[in-house]
């Protein structure tokens, strides 16, 4: 297997894995996540951190998960009472001030510096893709399982008519707090996976990229649609990745104009698949009862 061809499956399970998460917490519930990169980078930091203090790399992904569930769940204690545009912002905000911390507080993240020779649970690049790909398919089976469980129905009565739902009797405050840090730790999941192979981080590889990543890979996929977002992460990955070896066909161009080249056919490729299918392609997951028995009721 060559070193691409890990380096992609691993980019696609990683951003499978953090998109699995952004569609519960908005694809299922309606709570709009637009700190993503900030959780991402907190678990990555976290774990990162408590391998340097001389925790086993399995033992530093669990806590990390675990923090990374709890800040999210923090998060949206403070805003959850707020509208989806008030809380898009604070969650935005919180995910700078983050980035901000992992800038400046050297003496806790070394700055610009980074954090490199960070231990793996595994060693070598084919047994991290294949732990890699093994929780990608333990998430998926663990959201689709919320999926079709009771609690998903709740969770869409919130995300559609959070009023009419706390009218029938459901907990809005207790569901929507939940399922954000139920998100919230598989978003931290990845951001461990992400330090794990990189080996090396600093601040300059989080930012609000890996947010707009992850929203197009739910819009795409179909908003509540596990199994869409997946089709979806390979094809944003395919477009991402492919238009790099537009520069084979175009050398002419300077690397300014071939960058924006890339983004132009990134943005055309998604602009058709909006088109073609413009709910996703693949709809959520609903009840449905069998004609036979709705006519005898």
């Amino acid at each position: 297997m060559t070193p691409y061809l890990i380096s992609l499956l691993m980019l696609v399970a990683i951003a499978g894995i953090a998109a699995l998460g952004l569609n519960l917490q908005w694809g299922l519930t309606g709570l709009v996540n637009f700190g993503l990169f900030g959780f991402y980078m907190l678990a990555a930091y976290l774990c990162a951190q408590l391998t340097k203090s001389g925790f086993d790399p399995w033992l530093a992904m669990l806590v990390a998960v675990a923090l990374t569930a709890l800040a999210s769940a923090g998060v949206s204690l403070i805003s959850i009472r707020l509208s989806d545009d008030y809380l898009a912002i604070v969650t935005l905000g919180a995910a700078e001030c983050l980035k901000l911390v992992a800038i400046h507080e050297e003496w806790l993240t070394r700055g610009s510096l980074g954090i490199s020779n960070i231990a793996r649970p595994l060693n070598g690049d084919v047994p991290l893709l294949l732990l890699t790909l093994a929780l990608l398919a333990g998430v998926f089976a663990l959201f689709e399982l919320v999926a079709r469980a009771p609690l998903s129905r709740a969770a869409r009565a919130v995300r559609d008519d959070p009023l009419v739902a706390a009218t029938l009797g459901k907990n809005v405050l207790t569901l929507r707090l939940r399922l954000f840090a139920l998100g919230g730790g598989a978003i931290g999941l990845a951001g461990c996976l992400h330090a794990f192979y990189y080996q090396y981080i600093d601040p300059t590889q989080f930012g609000p990229i890996l947010t707009a990543y992850a929203f197009m890979s739910v819009i795409i996929g179909g908003r509540g649609s596990n199994r869409g977002m997946l089709l979806s992460v390979f094809t944003v990955v395919l477009l991402l990745e492919g238009t790099r070896f537009v520069n084979d066909y175009v050398a002419w161009l300077s690397s300014s104009q071939l960058a924006a080249l890339r983004l132009m056919l990134v943005g055309l490729g998604l602009i058709l698949a909006l088109i073609f299918k413009p709910d996703g392609f693949v709809r959520e997951y609903r009840f449905r009862v069998a004609r036979d028995a709705a006519s005898k009721a």
